[in-house]
């Protein structure tokens, strides 16, 4: 199965996986077709970065900066939370270097709750 991601502007550092995306080489289609090769598994609908990205430079995705890497990031490596701060979504700023899983208390159990 052919991998792809998605480029929406010509001046944009990375590209929306349109397919789950496995080590290797992805096409991308949109503004610019290019091909990159992943370096991780990304799932769909997350970012694989088009070229090297400096600590604290701009991610830019619609044209548009939205956020900055808070780690250096490789040419074809998974662009999330784990490694970027969003200027969008407040949950870049407290969440685990692992990922985005946020992992919460178990609910209080009562007598007479539901097992």
């Amino acid at each position: 199965m052919e991998q792809v991601a998605y480029k929406i502007n010509d001046v944009d550092n990375v590209a929306t996986a349109l397919t789950p995306i496995q080590t290797g080489k992805v096409s991308v289609r949109g503004s610019g077709n290019d091909t990159v090769i992943a370096n991780e598994n990304i799932n769909i609908g997350h970012k694989i970065a088009l070229c090297p990205i400096s600590m604290g430079d701009p991610i830019i995705k619609y044209g548009i900066n939205i956020g900055s890497a808070t780690q250096a990031i490789k040419t074809g490596d998974w662009v999330h939370l784990h490694v970027m701060h969003s200027n969008y979504d407040e949950r870049s700023s407290h969440l685990p270097e692992i990922g985005d899983v946020v992992r919460l208390p178990a609910p209080e159990r009562h007598q007479g709750d539901p097992q």
